[in-house]
């Protein structure tokens, strides 16, 4: 059973509009530290709060601390059915990230995930329309995020049938990149399925009432992405596309995926789903054959901050 997801709403920054992103162990860290960094040398306005489980360890609030992240404690969201993800073990943290549509203490959340990194100031999303928490999640407008790639690039196996380039709301815009630079497909594309890694909230309890809902069901033994899958599902058509270049997922800029719309100098937060992490590699793979190119990008964040931390004292190898 899901448990109040969450029990003490206060404000742990000075400010009615944050960035959040769910930390529940170190693997992840470096991933945050550095997300927290692109953001504010992008010139953004707004904080990141850290979202932490139970489960994060002590050397990683110490490293939030030592960089005066601020931070909130969630409950870790599981639904009553449980699902297996024995294919993909990530989906397990992934209910948790359904947490700010039930941060009311704040006006506007934009969820991120760790291994995210932000190349353009993006703090319009702050100010995107959505619904009023008023609407209690039965609107037009009930948030926005980019929509999942369901081209399944890599061939899992396990992946649904239907997930097929054919089916994918990016190939409907193959033919006017110029537009996609701008404008998201329409949420019903495809298969209407919005990626978990960014989504644009103003949370609502009666909004999240709703997710609890579907979390207290046996329906969710029918989701196969998780978090995303519930959203598409639950708000199917009644959330705001938005473009790429905000959920910029690393698999759009190969050939034979999205290339045709990815433009590098438009892209404004880059998403590095699946693995590896660029962490998970060294700087000196960058010569290695079939890395990943964009890899670099992080890698470039990464060293100016920790030059910056080393000279502020702080070396903690995160």
């Amino acid at each position: 059973m899901t448990s109040e997801a969450n029990p003490s709403p206060k404000r742990v920054v000075d400010s009615a509009k944050v960035w959040s992103t769910l930390i529940t162990n170190d693997k992840y860290l470096s991933g945050l530290l550095t997300l927290d960094y692109s953001l504010k040398a992008s010139g953004s306005k707004y904080p990141l709060v850290a979202l932490y489980t139970d489960t994060f360890p002590a050397e990683g609030h110490a490293a939030l601390d030592a960089r005066s992240i601020p931070k909130k404690r969630i409950p870790y969201l599981l639904p009553k059915t449980p699902k297996d993800f024995t294919n993909d073990p990530r989906f397990y943290d992934c209910w948790s990230k359904l947490t700010p549509f039930s941060l009311v203490e704040y006006d506007r959340v934009v969820q991120l995930d760790s291994d995210m990194l932000c190349l353009q100031n993006m703090d319009e999303l702050m100010e995107i329309e959505l619904d009023a928490p008023e609407l209690e999640g039965k609107g037009k407008r009930v948030f926005a995020a980019s929509h999942a790639c369901v081209c399944n690039p890599l061939k899992k196996p396990h992946y649904p049938a239907d997930w097929t380039p054919e089916n994918c709301a990016f190939t409907s815009q193959h033919g006017d990149p110029e537009t996609a630079q701008r404008e998201g497909a329409k949420s019903s594309a495809g298969l209407g399925m919005p990626n978990g890694g960014l989504q644009v909230v103003n949370p609502s309890q009666a909004t999240y009432d709703l997710i609890a809902e579907a979390l207290n069901s046996d329906i969710t033994d029918s989701y196969e992405f998780s978090d995303q899958s519930l959203l598409g599902d639950l708000f199917n058509g009644r959330w705001v596309g938005i473009p790429y270049i905000y959920n910029a997922l690393k698999t759009l800029r190969w050939k034979n995926v999205h290339s045709e719309i990815w433009r590098d100098d438009k892209v404004k937060n880059i998403h590095y789903i699946l693995s590896p992490k660029p962490w998970d590699e060294s700087r000196e793979d960058k010569a290695k054959e079939g890395r990943e190119e964009t890899f670099q990008w992080w890698w470039d964040v990464h060293e100016k901050r920790l030059a910056k931390e080393k000279a502020e004292g702080i070396v903690d190898g995160f």
